[in-house]
């Protein structure tokens, strides 16, 4: 699978976070696995391990997303990963319309690994939570610095504000199985 280099939108620049890369690991009849690697982390804020459980609101801080909609339609489906092990997941009847939470059959795994200036974050969403292939996607993060400095990283951006759900942001494509 191809590793995304993420940018910022310009205007959110990052304070010392030098790049964001993410990609999907693997795919099976069992789990999505992601991974994102941060370098540049010096003033990176993760919050703190909270226990694998569903909670909105991640995207306030360091957050790592999925953005998966079935090719041939409007509707899509968003992925919060934190962290902190917290995550969220939401289906969305088109742009910004019909949020509801999505079922997810067990908690999906985060595993953040922090070094002296990297941060390796890996996450497992449960297969049968996914919307069928083939799907347009998006690989994002919300990266939080101190003083609550922001930064929006995607494999593309719309071009006035962040905005995941935005058309531009479901830049990669992934194909259904060959039959």
């Amino acid at each position: 699978m191809e590793t995304f280099e993420l940018i910022p939108h310009p205007a959110n620049p990052p304070l010392t976070v030098s790049s964001v890369q993410a990609r999907i690991l693997s795919l099976d009849a069992n789990w999505l696995t992601l991974r994102w690697r941060v370098e540049g982390t010096a003033q990176l804020v993760v919050s703190p391990f909270s226990g694998k459980c569903r909670a909105d609101g991640l995207w306030q801080a360091s957050c790592f997303e999925l953005f998966v909609r079935p090719e041939g339609g409007d509707a899509y489906a968003e992925f919060n990963l934190s962290p902190s092990q917290s995550w969220a997941a939401y289906d969305f009847t088109g742009y910004r319309k019909g949020m509801a939470d999505r079922p997810c059959p067990r908690d999906p795994v985060c595993t953040p690994r922090r070094g002296q200036s990297v941060l390796i974050f890996d996450a497992a969403i449960p297969s049968a939570a996914l919307p069928l292939l083939p799907w347009a996607y998006g690989l994002t993060a919300v990266i939080e610095e101190h003083g609550g400095h922001k930064s929006y990283w995607a494999i593309a951006h719309r071009e006035d504000k962040p905005d995941f759900h935005s058309e531009a942001c479901f830049a990669a494509k992934l194909a259904a199985p060959a039959a």
